[in-house]
């Protein structure tokens, strides 16, 4: 099931309706997963019966081509249904995370998982214990054509497969070993309180994990001061308990990554996707290079804000305020089409008519979850969860956002077999991405409005320092800390602390005033709880850039070579899927035309700012 998520703070009125409402015309068309919610019932019921007559296949998975095409086959048509579940139950909890019978389904399914994961373990040991030289005979067999990529991908995963009682035992202890992904999600969502805190306007409201965001992002310089300290206080009184999750996630990754006979954790995150760490460490080196027009922007800031004293929270408000506009939600269809009309009249018509008819959850109502994502799963429509509101320009950006996840999704189904249509993370924001800047493209030439044109530079130089930049940082603090625990060094409060300061200097730079209370932010990620994964938002921004400036200034072989990327889905490796769309992520090339950019958005930022 693809699943892509965009969590923007949710600043909710006081008069969030009920989802019961909202127009049925507003919210997204469920019945074609299942008509009802007995449906639903049913295949779930029926997936419990089937599953455990995967065990006939155990000790037989190499004895011949047509056994193991049998068995591909069978555990196809249970994941088929199983991914059907999963989407249609992650989509009615989205709608309303309070109501029980939605978590009570959700629950149940994921002790299905569980259960279906541990009586399938044999299976790629098997795959990968087939000799060399019975492979090589399987191999020439045209029964297998279709599963040749997945085959290749299980089988090189040999070197790092365990026999299929230790495969058994990892299965079991899954949810065990990743507990502290749940421990630090209650203990930063549930337990901690974080008071309330007035806004710009003096209205008293919550201060959250959510919330945070939307406070530092205040016009006003002491909301964001007092939000800052008052959220890192509560983190300073649990400080320990945190640290200690944090290094439990840390020691977890380290286990598995020994266990499957992997140099490191890193080299463990990346081997799936065939990515080098070469590319891990260009990308950290590149940005490095890079930091002085960051600080040069941090003191543009300053003047620009009229402060003596840049502080890290002073970083994140915009420099032109957020747009004043009441854009419908079929007026922003209309400008994100506009916008992607380069990409031609297929994709601009298939989008337009799905946003137009139910695939998407257009507004926020009482217990929906926040932000925004998009969602899919084989042959079923790419559903995009919204909270629009008319009156936020920057929901325009994020429609243009999931849509770009959403058609992606849509040209893998279309031309893939469901076992390669599933890309992976590291192209996933790649297409989000790209429909943003050709929208930032398409407002920037269709307007002559100076403040707006302000603002949409602005816009992408922040886009670019969170995406790039700070995502880059924390791929660091990653590698570091991973790098400290395998090395037999142990992590500490004081230990997270300390390297966490030394990325604080070198990014931020001498001219942002860094408080103390900053080091704490390391425990507040929550990608840290699942390492490895920030260095895609920075690669795929690099990559969404130089692909869109492919598109805009090239011609029929630049926009075909990007739909060939779209087609591709999981069908290749994705170095190689982006080297034909026309990018080379293994070179510093794109990184660094992403950050030349930066330099020149910065220049014009000043520019119009001056006049």
């Amino acid at each position: 099931m693809n699943y892509f998520d965009k969590n923007e703070p949710s600043d909710a009125s006081h008069s969030i309706p009920l989802r019961s409402e909202i127009p049925v015309a507003d919210t997204w068309d469920l019945s074609l997963l299942y008509p009802t919610e007995a449906d639903w019932e049913a295949t779930l019921e029926e997936v419990r019966g089937e599953y455990g007559k995967i065990e006939k296949y155990r000790g037989r998975v190499g004895e011949s081509v047509e056994i193991l095409l049998e068995v591909l086959e069978t555990e196809k048509a249970l994941d088929l249904k199983l991914e059907r579940l999963g989407h249609y139950s992650s989509l009615r909890t989205s709608e309303d995370s309070s109501d029980n019978l939605n978590l009570s389904g959700r629950a149940r399914l994921q002790n299905l998982y569980a259960q279906i994961g541990e009586a399938m373990a044999f299976l790629v040991p098997e795959i990968v214990a087939i000799p060399n030289e019975t492979w090589l005979t399987f191999l020439q067999s045209d029964k297998l054509e279709p599963w040749l990529n997945q085959l290749e991908c299980t089988r090189r995963m040999k070197p790092h497969t365990l026999s299929a009682p230790e495969e058994r035992l990892l299965a079991l202890v899954g949810n065990a070993l990743n507990g502290h992904r749940e421990t630090f999600s209650q203990l930063s969502n549930v337990d901690m309180k974080f008071g309330t805190l007035r806004d710009a306007k003096g209205e008293e409201r919550q201060l959250t994990q959510s919330s945070f965001s939307s406070f530092i992002i205040s016009p006003d310089a002491e909301v964001r001061k007092a939000a800052f300290h008052q959220f890192y206080e509560e983190f300073a009184d649990h400080q320990f308990t945190v640290a200690s999750t944090l290094a439990s996630s840390i020691c977890t990754d380290a286990f598995k990554a020994k266990a499957r006979n992997y140099p490191s954790s890193l080299e463990a995150s990346l081997f799936h996707d065939a990515i080098p760490v070469s590319v891990y460490d260009t990308l950290i080196s590149t940005v490095r290079d890079y930091l002085t027009p960051l600080h040069e922007y941090y003191e543009l800031r300053r003047k620009m804000l009229g402060l003596d004293e840049l502080h890290a929270y002073d970083t994140y408000v915009p420099l032109i305020s957020e747009m004043e506009s009441n854009i419908s939600f079929d007026e922003a269809i209309d400008k994100v089409v506009a916008a992607l009309s380069p990409l031609g009249p297929e994709y601009c018509d298939v989008l337009a008519n799905g946003m137009r008819n139910r695939w998407c959850d257009r507004y926020e109502s009482k217990g929906k979850r926040s932000g925004a994502f998009s969602s899919s799963s084989y042959r079923n429509p790419p559903y995009i969860l919204m909270n629009y509101k008319a009156n936020v320009f920057s929901d325009v950006y994020t429609l243009a956002h999931e849509a770009g996840h959403s058609m992606h999704t849509w040209y893998a189904q279309k031309e893939q077999t469901y076992q390669d249509y599933n890309y992976p993370i590291f192209l996933a924001e790649v297409a989000s991405t790209f429909n943003e800047n050709l929208l930032t493209h398409h407002l920037l030439v269709t307007t002559t409005d100076r403040r707006l044109r302000a603002y949409l530079i602005n816009r992408q130089i922040d886009d670019i320092r969170g995406t790039l930049f700070r995502q880059t940082m924390f791929a660091e603090f990653e590698k570091t800390t991973h790098a400290l625990e395998e090395n037999g060094e142990g992590l500490t409060l004081d230990t997270f602390k300390g390297v966490y300061q030394e990325l604080l200097n070198a990014y931020f730079g001498a001219g942002v005033v860094l408080d103390e209370q900053l080091q704490l932010e390391c425990f507040r990620i929550p990608h840290f709880y699942n390492a490895f994964y920030v260095y895609k938002y920075a690669t795929g921004l690099s990559a969404a850039t130089a692909l869109a400036d492919r598109v805009l200034h090239g011609g029929d072989a630049e926009l075909t070579a990007y739909l060939g990327f779209l087609k591709s889905g999981g069908s290749q490796f994705p170095l190689e899927t982006l080297q034909r769309a026309g990018v080379d992520m293994s070179q510093p090339a794109p990184i660094k035309a992403t950050l030349e950019l930066f330099k020149r958005r910065v220049a014009e930022l000043r520019d119009l700012l001056s006049e």
